[in-house]
């Protein structure tokens, strides 16, 4: 083969496998859109970027091609092409038109494929815009719709962008056709334009000088998005000054465009060029100059008393894109009561107090449960159950395959053997053993279940942490677990996953992973299905991208034993006037849709949690079918559904200045609250179950305290609800504010303080342990506060943590004991209490041998063992008495 067509060659395969690559990726794709129900989605956003590319596309090329074609139709009385700077070189009219028309044309085509492709990444703003609808509520300064900013506003923004572009490219590629055509005669002294050119020039003109006006037009309605110090969104000086000004230039500008172009037309450059003189002068006085010397001279002195109905905007808004308003706040007068009895009437929240911090229960999990390196807990998650009859707080990780630590890495064994993770730990958030190490209602492989929660087909094929695909019913047996005389091998039953049944299907996925071994492989059947996009977070991502999912997925049994991953997922708009965003742009999001993934087959549902959204009521119009009701959703997964953690955080953070509804109180952030810290980072909403005030039952919350800013005791706490009807309602309890309420950094002062607590922290320092301080855990139990915090030793930062003691504050006390029971027996044990109003009964003082008061005593002990297990402490504490008193008779 000679030099030149090797090179040939090679310049096709480059321009072809890039089109090849796209094809392959394109109709793999399609497949797993097929295999996952929701064909209509991609098809819909496949017509949406093809329809919406070759608009812009054909546009941007109708659009030139007009104007290099009129100028190529010109003829003018010039010879050849003068280059500034010399005169020599000169070249025939013919041969540059003959250069001129093919070039402008190929160049014109590339720009429109750049603009296609351009106009086909923006596919949703058109969507959104043709299947818009009205909110119901007008912003108070221009009166329009807020549907308007969050679908119409941005597709128009588009339009003004892409035509601004056209016309740029336009004069460009006009320009220079004129100018090789000799239209345009550049000298080393002037420049000479033609008659002609000159008014094909002015025509543009006018036409920019509307795209202009247009712009100014829309910028009008962008000052409802600026910021300053006190609040967000236009002020006195925006509506007052840069809003007029905006309105009299688009009135201005067009007219102005004409004057000039006019002028252009005419050959009279400098009364042309007063018009736009006028608009800049217009623009710099108006938008930054003046408005710069009335918030100086006006607004400042009196800036509460002018800003007070923007403020009110803010506010306002700010509400409603954070959903805010559904927030009821109640007022809590907290008080130091709390007894024994009304512990003992609050069994289910004691029984539920988390004491496992999730980072230490995680390495513990690892070290217990991991069983083979292969495994891997990547997280470990928090939900309710009913174990036993009972309402129980669990913590569930799943036992997921980790590829990265596979003893023996190849293709066979990481895509066709090693497929799957294997079943879950799962136990109560409070019970610990003898050893300090958690209890479990669900362990080892196979699980073994020490509880009725029952694990039927534990294979997790797709999680958090599944490789890009894998290949199964293939004749290789895929491993399932170990045991102490082999290893168990299954095969896959499901129905996830695309046959690969033929050639073609082989050598498609072949060439989309880029391995010629799926092709080749005598391993692979017909029978065989590869699964791919196993990765949950990006499976439900391929199928909703305009969606943002929660960074936390959770896993659920099922009543069938099934396991099932829950991911969260938000409607997000940047596009909410008068809303404060976040960092990144965001002002508006709601927590509407639940996606549930099946860790066997990876079948993917959305169901919808918040049927209010406006944001998702479009999304519903644009994918008909997509999202199924709340209520289809099966119930053994509904009873599971829970407030995300996530979301209530930033809720929080907006709710800390944003629950003052008052403007005055607001611009003098006198109430402001901020979430409490502890150490460097601020405390996380933490789920729990417990009684709420008012309610007659325990349900699963999340819950936040809030302490005023700058300020460590505490203001208010605020629960997002989870169970059942309720799901979704916030409460935030305030705290009067002419009392002093500890907060959690002020806690953790006084365990710091406590002489006894210090000396132990130190002493299992000096031993070469390491102290894991858990979180702090406010927990409200009637009128009162309890503070919980575990300790966890370890033996380094690679050892296992070990749950030793539980620190309790109530009040002005603070006790650390081995076990939260105990804790509690120490606070509230020797209080009377309506259960326990009666004296213990005085034993007999009869002579008895030492032997029969031990055997008396021990049988006491058991008993107040007994009941302390049981919860039951008003019992546990009269059981404590009497053998106090055997004790006593024993000493005589």
């Amino acid at each position: 083969m000679s030099k030149n067509k090797f090179i040939s060659v090679l310049i096709v395969a480059a321009v072809l496998l890039p089109f090849v690559s796209s094809l392959l990726n394109f109709y793999t794709e399609w497949l797993f859109f097929v295999e996952t129900g929701f064909s209509s989605v991609f098809t819909t956003t496949l017509y949406a970027k093809a329809g919406v590319g070759l608009f812009f596309g054909l546009a941007l090329f109708t659009g030139v091609m007009i104007n290099v074609l009129y100028a190529n139709t010109r003829r003018f009385p010039y010879s050849g092409i003068t280059i500034v700077g010399g005169g020599n070189f000169r070249v025939q009219r013919d041969d540059a038109i003959r250069l001129v028309k093919p070039l402008a044309l190929l160049v014109t085509g590339a720009l429109s494929l750049f603009a296609g492709n351009w106009g086909a990444q923006r596919w949703e703003e058109v969507l959104l815009f043709t299947n818009r609808v009205n909110v119901g509520s007008v912003d108070p300064v221009l009166g329009k719709d807020v549907g308007f900013y969050l679908f119409c506003l941005p597709f128009l923004e588009l339009l003004k962008g892409f035509v601004g572009f056209v016309l740029l490219v336009a004069v460009v590629i006009t320009a220079l056709v004129y100018y090789v055509r000799g239209g345009i005669i550049l000298t080393e002294r002037s420049a000479s334009i033609d008659v002609a050119v000159r008014r094909h020039c002015a025509l543009l003109v006018g036409v920019f000088a509307c795209a202009v006006a247009a712009g100014f037009y829309l910028d009008s309605f962008g000052l409802l998005f600026s910021g300053n110090s006190a609040f967000y969104g236009a002020g006195y000086s925006d509506v007052n000054s840069r809003m007029l000004t905006y309105r009299v230039l688009t009135f201005l500008t067009p007219p102005a465009g004409a004057l000039l172009a006019i002028g252009i037309w005419k050959g009279a450059w400098r009364p042309a060029l007063l018009p736009p003189l006028v608009i800049v002068g217009l623009y710099v006085i108006g938008i930054q100059i003046y408005p710069g010397v009335l918030q100086k001279f006006k607004v400042a002195p009196n800036e509460l008393a002018l800003e007070t109905p923007y403020i009110e905007n803010n506010i306002s808004f700010t509400r409603f894109g954070y959903d805010l308003e559904k927030i009821e706040t109640i007022p809590f007068d907290v008080d130091t009561k709390l007894t024994a009895a009304d512990i003992a009437a609050n069994d289910a929240t004691i029984k539920n107090i988390r004491l496992w911090d999730h980072a230490p229960l995680l390495k513990t999990y690892s070290q217990l449960q991991q069983i083979r390196t292969y495994y891997k807990f990547f997280d470990v998650d928090n939900d309710r159950y009913k174990v036993n009859g009972q309402y129980t707080q669990v913590m569930l990780s799943p036992r997921e395959l980790s590829y990265a630590d596979l003893p023996s890495k190849n293709w066979i064994n990481e895509r066709l053997i090693f497929t799957h993770g294997n079943g879950i730990t799962f136990g109560p958030v409070s019970r610990i053993s003898k050893e300090g190490l958690p209890e479990f209602f669900v362990k080892d492989i196979p699980p073994v279940s020490l509880a009725d929660i029952k694990v039927t087909r534990p294979e997790i094929y797709f999680g958090e942490l599944s490789n890009d695909y894998v290949v199964v019913k293939t004749k290789v047996p895929e491993f399932s677990y170990p045991t102490a005389t082999g290893n168990i091998n299954t095969t896959y039953s499901g129905t996830g996953g695309v046959p690969i049944h033929s050639l073609f299907r082989k050598a498609l996925f072949a060439g989309t992973f880029q391995t010629e071994k799926i092709l080749l492989s005598s391993d692979i059947t017909a029978e065989s299905r590869i699964l791919y996009n196993r990765n949950i977070n990006q499976r439900v991502r391929a199928i909703a991208p305009f969606l943002r999912f929660d960074t936390d997925p959770y896993m659920v049994v099922d009543g069938s034993g099934r396991l099932k991953w829950i991911i969260d997922a938000y409607t997000y708009s940047d596009r909410l006037p008068y809303s404060r965003p976040l960092q990144g742009g965001i002002n508006y999001m709601r927590n509407s849709v639940k996606a549930t993934v099946d860790a066997y087959d990876g079948t993917v549902n959305f169901y919808t949690s918040d049927p209010n959204d406006v944001l998702l009521k479009v999304y519903a119009r644009m994918f008909p079918g997509i999202f199924k009701p709340l209520s289809a959703m099966p119930a053994d997964l509904r009873t599971h559904v829970r407030y995300p953690h996530q979301f209530l955080q930033l809720q929080a953070t907006m709710f800390a200045a944003y629950h003052m509804t008052d403007p005055k109180v607001f611009y003098n952030k006198e109430n402001l609250w901020q979430v409490p810290s502890l150490g460097e980072k601020p405390m996380e909403p933490y789920y729990t179950i417990m009684k709420l005030p008012g309610e007659k039952v325990e349900e699963y919350i999340l819950l936040l305290p809030f302490t005023p800013s700058k300020r460590d005791n505490l203001s208010a706490w605020l629960t997002a609800r989870c169970d059942g009807e309720n799901y979704g309602k916030i409460r935030a309890y305030t705290f009067p504010r002419d009392r002093l309420i500890y907060g959690p950094k002020q806690i953790d002062a006084r365990i710091n303080q406590d002489s006894f607590i210090s000396q132990q922290l130190t002493l299992w320092n000096q031993r070469g342990s390491e102290v894991i301080r858990g979180s702090m855990l406010v927990i409200p139990i009637e009128k009162s506060l309890l503070y919980v915090q575990p300790l966890f030793l370890a033996a380094d930062k690679a050892g296992l943590p070990e749950l030793k003691r539980v620190i309790v504050a109530f009040g002005d006390q603070v006790v650390m004991e081995d076990n939260l029971e105990v804790a509690l027996q120490r606070l509230f044990g020797g209080k009377k209490t309506a259960a326990a109003a009666a004296a213990p009964t005085e034993l007999p003082d009869v002579k008895t041998s030492p032997a029969a008061l031990a055997k008396e005593a021990m049988s006491v002990y058991e008993k107040a063992t007994a009941l302390q297990r049981q919860g039951n402490w008003a019992g546990y504490g009269e059981e404590l008495r009497k053998l106090e008193q055997i004790l006593k008779r024993m000493a005589r």
